[in-house]
């Protein structure tokens, strides 16, 4: 087999692909980013691997011998699944595999904006503390988690983590389908405006679909409390950048704290670029997902994806 990582990178350098040896010979790209290098690289490849570069029409209409696409996640809107169902193409992604470090870094991100660590941190560091007399300092108020309405969007595998810590902190947990089919009874369901009106907490795991698009713009910005903080572990463009940086200079909402955007890396036409306040916006460069131990689980998972397939066997097949 002639298998192609057009992504390597994207699990980091700390964890060896060495493993899809077993399979036939490797061939492998630190990155790959555009469309004209996808489709010179995958060209005679029967197997690829890969996390965001794009599989469609275009890039796939010359790599004929192409018979499996194992995606380095568990999102796959990078594929053209109508062209790969038509083409005799599998697509396999890989899912559960990063829940606990995603919903780690739910909580990291909220603590972060509801505590002021930010702005006590340089308190400390900046040497304001040292020169005070008296043993403590609060001047910016913070709340606690416990007694707090904590909304989730998106009640899968992730969601249902961040309920149960929710719950340990003594949240009260709502959620709302994403999908509009969620069956999930262990917490109360409502509808969206609901869930704005009354979080303090607003929590996005949902995927991007027609549905999840722009979920979050202004007007929903507006229909949340104004001491609400909004946390985006999912995908960027579930929420509108522009909308929510000014809801955020309006204080229509206390703030948020972004893993993803629109457009990654962070553009500088992005105005959430130039909103340096970091007691009310944290962004991450989309690494809620990127435990050492979550990317060794992705690695091993696309191996087991890739094995399963050549023996015949359906394994996480998405197309």
């Amino acid at each position: 087999m002639n298998i192609v990582i057009l992504e390597r990178d994207s699990v980091g350098t700390d964890i060896s692909v060495d493993c899809y040896k077993d399979f036939g010979d490797v061939t492998v790209y630190a990155n790959t980013d555009n469309e004209a290098d996808v489709i010179e690289r995958i060209k005679d490849a029967d197997i690829v691997i890969n996390n965001k570069a794009p599989m469609n029409a275009r890039t796939l209409a010359n790599a004929t011998n192409v018979r499996l696409i194992a995606e380095f996640a568990t999102g796959f809107d990078n594929v053209d699944i109508p062209y790969c169902q038509t083409h005799d193409i599998a697509v396999a992604n890989v899912s559960n595999y990063c829940t606990e470090a995603v919903a780690q870094h739910t909580f990291a991100m909220a603590l972060f904006l509801l505590e002021k660590l930010s702005h006590y941190d340089n308190y400390v560091k900046s040497g304001e503390y040292q020169s005070q007399r008296r043993f403590s300092n609060f001047d910016i108020p913070f709340t606690e988690l416990a007694g707090k309405t904590w909304g989730i969007v998106g009640m899968g595998n992730i969601g249902h983590a961040v309920a149960k810590i929710a719950t340990a902190f003594g949240c009260k947990v709502i959620f709302y389908s994403a999908s509009g089919h969620s069956t999930c009874t262990d917490y109360p369901q409502v509808d969206l405006v609901t869930l704005l009106h009354t979080s303090y907490f607003v929590s996005l795991h949902c995927p991007l679909t027609d549905r999840t698009r722009n979920l979050i713009d202004a007007k929903a910005l507006k229909k949340m409390k104004p001491t609400a903080l909004l946390i985006n572990v999912a995908r960027g463009p579930v929420v509108n950048n522009h909308d929510l940086y000014d809801a955020l200079v309006a204080h229509t909402i206390a703030g948020a704290g972004l893993d993803v955007l629109e457009k990654e890396p962070l553009q500088a036409k992005n105005p959430l670029s130039t909103f340096k306040d970091s007691t009310r916006l944290i962004i991450t460069p989309h690494l809620a997902w990127a435990s050492t131990e979550a990317r060794q689980r992705c690695v091993d998972e696309v191996y087991e994806n890739i094995k399963a397939f050549l023996e015949g066997k359906k394994r996480n097949i998405v197309s």
